[in-house]
């Protein structure tokens, strides 16, 4: 078992910084390796790992995110709705415009994040700025983005 939470800490921690708030990370870490060490006797086939794992740390993001500041992060009505009003090719115009009009210091985050796939050390070491500084330059990135498409 501690093995497989060593194991499992370091895809729960990137998975959270993408769906939690800042603020929220290490407590979704932290609740989803209890979980995982209560439940996963009632995992009955292994494949499966990963993706309950990934469910887990959503469900555990939104929660904690409802209970903080009364934020749902994935909105999924309201999602929903703007994904079925728009075709792929228009999804994909839209989403390049909306990180083309962010500001360079939140879009070059938001970039060197999500399409390099870099870690938030490695962006501040490549940056010159401190860790705290790419969290939350990225964190106010999604929420541009995110206003700027489903307005």
């Amino acid at each position: 078992m501690e093995e497989l939470l060593s194991l499992s800490q370091p895809d729960i921690r990137r998975y959270a910084m993408r769906h939690c708030l800042i603020s929220d990370v290490d407590d979704a870490v932290q609740e989803v390796l209890i979980i995982i060490a209560r439940r996963l006797d009632s995992l009955r086939i292994l494949a499966a790992f990963s993706s309950w794992l990934f469910k887990t740390v959503q469900r555990e993001c939104r929660r904690l995110g409802r209970v903080a500041l009364q934020y749902d992060p994935f909105e999924e009505t309201e999602l929903e709705a703007w994904l079925q009003s728009k075709p792929g090719n228009e999804l994909q115009a839209d989403l390049i415009n909306a990180v083309d009009r962010l500001q360079p210091e939140y879009r070059q985050v938001l970039l060197l994040k999500d399409f390099e796939q870099l870690a938030n050390r490695e962006i501040a070491a490549r940056l010159n700025i401190s860790v705290a500084a790419v969290k939350s330059r990225l964190h106010r990135a999604r929420q541009m983005i995110r206003s700027e498409l489903l307005k």
